[in-house]
Order: structure tokens, then C-alpha cells, then sequence
């Protein structure tokens, strides 16, 4: 790519979308912020305006594809009256869709490095945005229980939902199935199995159910 000497205001979403380019097209990340500003004709400063790092603009693709994801939901004018496992599910559902669209570059994110968990630290902000929305949909559903003992923990659901998320990715990944629809099939029974185990489980199981999906995911 050629050096572009002259530059111009950009916006948060248009470094990140030059940021996901520029690894695509040199297999490889940036060298430095110095170097990924010059090549694309981005003033340092401005780069610094969104981001303190490489690192924090990485994290930033994951939580633009958040952000996204529950714009498009929002539009969505009968998502409201949707069901928790509902919500859920479409969070999921179109998540993975926008994913998709932007496969090419997931992959290399999540294969940069020879360490599999060192991969998963660009995840932090998106972890912290999905047990969020997990926890906010618990809330809303407890608010309709008279009887505490009926109510769910926020917190461990929020994190079943992270765990989830993270067995449906991993499964993304390897996934060969025309148009993805065997991810499509784990999203529907994995998110399902969440809500069927909340239910009807005793919190202990439901304490093993997690161990047992974090070593599935990191095995």
C-alpha cells in the first residue's frame, strides 16, 4: 500500500475499519501506531483520541461488532415484546451474523498468536458488554417474581452466558457447514440448554454446567 502523505479527520469507526484492513492486506499487525497513522494518513493525536494503544483498538473491533449487533436488534420493532430467551437468541442470531461478514478477519484475530488465551484478551470489553446484557435480561425477569426463591442469580447467569458465547465461537470457527448453519443449530440448543438449565437446575448443577463448558472451550 502506498504511503499517503496527506490526512484528514477520521472517525473512531473508520480507523477501526482501516485498522482491520490493514492486517488483511499485510497478514500481519502494525508494526507501530506511527506506522499503521502514516500508512493510512491518520494523524497520531486523532489515533489517540479513541485509542491509548494497538491493543485498545483491537479490543475496540470487538466491542464495535457489539455496539452493531444491538443497534440492529433495537430496530427490530417487536424485539421488545420478545421473550428473555427471545432477546437472547437474536443477540446471538445476529451477532454471529456480523461475525460472519467479517470472517476473514475474526479468524486472523483469533489465530494472531500461538497462545490461545493470550488470543482471547482483545475480548475483555466484549466480555463485559455480553454479561452485561445477560445480567440486564435476568433482572428484567426477576422483576416479575414475587418469590425470591424463584429469582435467578444475575451475576452467575451473566456468566454462563460469557462461557456460552465462548463454546459458540470456538464452534464458529471450525465450523465447514454451507452458510454456517450448523452454528446456527449450536446457538438454538446451547442457548435453549441456558435457560432450560436455569430453570430447572439446582445452582450447584448449575455450577458444574459452567466448569464443564469452560474446559470444552479451552481443552
Amino acid at each position: 500500500m502506498a504511503t499517503k502523505t496527506k490526512s484528514k479527520k477520521r472517525s473512531k469507526d473508520e480507523i477501526i475499519a482501516l485498522y482491520m484492513d490493514y492486517v488483511l492486506e499485510h497478514e500481519s499487525v502494525p508494526k507501530s501506531i506511527y506506522k499503521f497513522c502514516k500508512t493510512n494518513g491518520i494523524e497520531e493525536g486523532e489515533f489517540y483520541t479513541y485509542f491509548g494503544s494497538l491493543e485498545g483498538l483491537q479490543k475496540g473491533v470487538w466491542e464495535q461488532f457489539y455496539a452493531k449487533t444491538e443497534n440492529l436488534i433495537q430496530e427490530n420493532k417487536e424485539y421488545g415484546q420478545f421473550s428473555n430467551r427471545e432477546k437472547m437468541l437474536t443477540f446471538f442470531y445476529s451477532f454471529f451474523e456480523l461475525l460472519t461478514l467479517n470472517r476473514s478477519y475474526v479468524l486472523f484475530a483469533l489465530k494472531q498468536d500461538s497462545r490461545p488465551l493470550k488470543n482471547l484478551e482483545q475480548l475483555k470489553g466484549l466480555r463485559r458488554h455480553i454479561k452485561e446484557f445477560a445480567k440486564d435480561l435476568i433482572e428484567d425477569g426477576n422483576s416479575e417474581k414475587s418469590l425470591k426463591i424463584t429469582k435467578h442469580n444475575p451475576q452467575l447467569f451473566s456468566e454462563g452466558a460469557w462461557l456460552q458465547f465462548l463454546f459458540i465461537l470456538r464452534f464458529w470457527v471450525n465450523d465447514e457447514s454451507a452458510g454456517f448453519e450448523k452454528t446456527d443449530m449450536a446457538i438454538e440448543k446451547s442457548i435453549n440448554t441456558i435457560f432450560d438449565v436455569f430453570d430447572n437446575t439446582p445452582l450447584e448443577n448449575i455450577v458444574d454446567f459452567g466448569k464443564f463448558l469452560y474446559k470444552e472451550t479451552f481443552a
